[in-house]
């Protein structure tokens, strides 16, 4: 589905010739061309395929319970009290002051695109990285340039500004890029948006996994309704992610109901503290007809069909037993022994 993009705008973060962080503003807006509209189609596709992502909601001040000041510079767009220029500029602004904060310090492309997509407004915040690059032109001569770096964007956010209006109370309604291991990066850009974690995918994720197993055993289905099972709760979530929709339960439990008679959504929302809808969880999909494990240097990964017949484990001995390897596997294995009785 296309988006309809509203308006988009791009500011600088740059050093100064002191070495200070400062902010370069843009003073209008990008006009519509074919080159903005794919990098606002590029950037909305690229961030809903990031698969760590956090879900929240505009926090107030703790003095005072005082709208904090990105939220009060949106509300002033939205309202039409000020234009996209004025408001992207004064974000831009507030981000180089928790930039300012924090030891990391980096320099980049901001970017703000308000868009719509499937009846709901959107407004996106992200830091890019302009890098630079070599290109050979019609004559074969070499020039420089430069590039936004997309596919590696790891400081942005996404606001549902039609859920935000609409539903006051949702904590869900402003998603972001974690960060990694340690202290997150992330941090500083959640402070900058006056943002607080609200509902958590991975958790939601893992317990829409453990209802599916458990549901597997109370509807008593056999070896291979558990199998069919699965694999249509992994195909359905998987064409949620391709489409950048989320995980209906009621929607799924639908799904469910050629596997079996009972009713999967009202089993869940008995035993387990599921939203109706959040966004899916690849790798939590994954391991619903997927055996996935590493550790001590091996890596290993099989589908769950297979137990029982190719594979075998023996928990008294700990023993995992494959009947046959992967052709390619086999020739390395069979290039590797061929070797050792050569050097013998």
């Amino acid at each position: 589905m296309q988006l309809k993009l509203n308006n988009i705008i791009l500011h600088s973060l740059a050093f100064n010739t002191e070495g200070e962080l400062k902010c370069y503003p843009r003073n209008e807006e990008l006009a519509n061309s074919q080159p903005v509209e794919e990098l606002a189609s590029e950037l909305h596709r690229i961030y809903n395929a990031k698969p760590a992502k956090g879900f929240g909601y505009f926090k107030c001040a703790e003095e005072d319970n005082s709208r904090l000041p990105f939220e009060i510079e949106l509300r002033k767009f939205i309202d039409e009290e000020s234009n996209f220029v004025d408001f992207s500029s004064a974000a831009s602004s507030l981000l180089v002051g928790e930039l300012l904060k924090y030891d990391f310090v980096t320099q980049g492309i901001l970017a703000f695109v308000h868009y719509n997509w499937m009846a709901s407004d959107y407004l996106i915040v992200a830091l890019l990285e302009n890098k630079d690059s070599v290109m050979v032109t019609e004559q074969l001569d070499l020039n420089s340039s430069h590039y936004l770096e997309l596919s590696k964007v790891q400081l942005a956010a996404k606001i549902d500004l039609t859920e935000w209006r609409q539903n006051s109370d949702s904590k869900r309604y402003l998603s972001f890029i974690k960060g990694r291991a340690g202290r997150k990066v992330s941090d500083f850009f959640l402070d900058f948006l006056g943002c607080t974690e609200g509902m958590d995918a991975k958790i939601q994720n893992a317990g829409l996994m453990r209802a599916v197993d458990e549901f597997c055993h109370v509807a008593e289905l056999d070896a291979d309704e558990a199998i069919q099972a699965r694999e249509q709760v992994a195909q359905y979530c998987n064409e949620q992610i391709k489409e950048g929709s989320e995980i209906e339960v009621k929607d799924l439990s639908d799904h469910l109901a050629d596997v079996s008679s009972r009713d999967f959504y009202q089993y869940a929302s008995e035993a387990y503290e599921l939203e109706d809808s959040f966004p899916a969880d690849r790798g939590a999909v994954r391991k619903l007809t997927k055996y996935v494990g590493q550790g001590g240097g091996l890596s290993v990964s099989f589908d769950q069909k297979l137990m029982g017949e190719r594979i075998s484990y023996n928990a008294q001995t700990d023993t995992l037993t494959i009947v046959g390897i992967p052709p390619n596997l086999r020739e390395q294995l069979t290039r590797r022994s061929n070797s050792e009785d050569d050097s013998e």
